[in-house]
């Protein structure tokens, strides 16, 4: 009896498990089987998005990679060499976040040389330009008030501007002459390359005489006198948002001189650019890194090496929130503030504009109904209205999204 009793329940717990291994092979394959409908779902409408007419006549490099699985979900003309427009500006910021750091600070500094005997600064004044392009009158303030704290009425010597951070050219390397760009210096004030006026100024306004103005490099025996500095997260915000294109070279010269070199130039950043190019696995001769902003006629990156950039970010707990909080959000702010104002894709894309004459770019985030996060990249060239070329790039971001 005891025997048999055993026997039936070994029968039973057997049907129970086999019961229990069903449904959840069943729920498993549910969800694969769902999931597999989504992709579906996105490619096919992407395929069709691809019959638009705009592009018989214009040229598209679309990259959709699904982060939450790993997994390339859309591929169109990917690797081909474009120019992004202010998509570029992607790379410069993840770059920046990568080899600066988050907490990295702009510094723009306050010295002098010499002694002080009665009211005289016998010696000379030095600001040590630091490209901070959100260096205004407060802080031009707090460099005057060090000066009378010291208790002189009049300098001497010179006053000197040590724009030793960067070379001396004024534009970037391929850069139209028409572009409404402003000057490249490392002393600005409120974004202008007038800072010396402006300092000359306010020292007779505070009683304070000089002999003259001059450039010249900043002695090591100088005495700090005064410090300003600006978090590049800051700087970064209007940089995205509203793709502020000195903001993205002075981000971008941050890096050049962050070896310390003097008249640092571009190939100093490009050689962190490059390095971080191979560290994903591309080839970074394939490329061209011209300036920060996009800007350049000479630029040109991939659809595919956007998004590895895009993916190198998501990954790092150190670049990511920075890099996401920075990029316009549709339908909400900044460049996308008018695009995507209803829909799924509203709220739910965040990404980086790009616009020059004949080019239409948009990089960046989407989360899709499932949750899922999606970095993607649309290089368009040859557009001749940029109004169509923006609609196709939502309808692509309402299809991601919903």
């Amino acid at each position: 009896m005891k025997k048999a009793l055993r026997f039936w329940i070994g029968i039973w717990a057997a049907i129970l498990c086999l019961s229990s291994a069903s449904a959840s092979d069943f729920s498993a394959g549910n969800d694969e089987g769902r999931e597999g409908e989504w992709n579906h779902d996105i490619q096919s409408g992407l395929s069709v998005l691809l019959q638009d007419e705009l592009l018989s006549t214009s040229q598209l490099g679309l990259c959709v990679y699904d982060l939450t699985s790993d997994t390339v979900l859309y591929a169109y003309q990917a690797g081909q060499r474009m120019r992004p427009a202010s998509t570029e500006k992607l790379v410069t910021a993840i770059s920046a976040l990568s080899e600066l750091g988050r907490t990295y600070q702009f510094t723009t500094g306050l010295y002098y040389t010499g002694k002080i005997c009665g009211n005289v600064l016998q010696g000379y004044v030095y600001v040590k330009g630091g490209f901070d392009p959100r260096f205004g009158k407060e802080d031009l303030t707090v460099f005057a008030d060090s000066l009378k704290n010291l208790g002189i009425d009049s300098i001497a010597g010179s006053l000197c501007a040590d724009v030793s951070m960067k070379d001396t050219l004024q534009w970037g390397w391929g850069w139209c002459w028409d572009d409404d760009m402003p000057v490249l210096t490392p002393l600005l004030y409120r974004g202008k390359a007038d800072f010396m006026e402006r300092w000359g100024q306010l020292l007779n306004d505070s009683g304070i005489r000089y002999a003259s103005m001059c450039r010249s490099r900043c002695p090591r025996e100088a005495v700090l006198l005064a410090v300003r500095t600006c978090p590049l997260e800051d700087v970064l915000l209007p940089m995205m948002k509203e793709s502020n294109n000195l903001y993205a070279e002075s981000v971008f010269y941050q890096m050049a001189a962050f070896g310390g070199k003097a008249y640092a130039s571009r190939k100093e950043v490009v050689h962190y650019i490059e390095n971080l190019i191979s560290r994903m696995g591309y080839d970074p001769g394939k490329y061209l890194i011209a300036d920060g902003s996009g800007v350049s006629l000479y630029n040109y990156l991939s659809p595919e090496l956007e998004v590895a950039f895009l993916k190198y970010a998501y990954h790092s707990a150190e670049i990511y929130p920075s890099l996401y909080a920075s990029l316009p959000i549709a339908g909400v702010d900044g460049t996308l503030h008018r695009r995507m104002k209803t829909g799924a894709a509203r709220g739910n894309v965040h990404a980086k504009t790009g616009t020059v004459e004949g080019i239409s770019s948009l990089a960046g985030y989407a989360t899709a109904s499932n949750g899922h996060v999606l970095a993607f990249c649309m290089i368009m060239q040859g557009v001749g209205h940029q109004r169509s070329a923006q609609e196709f790039q939502d309808q692509v971001c309402e299809l991601l999204c919903r």
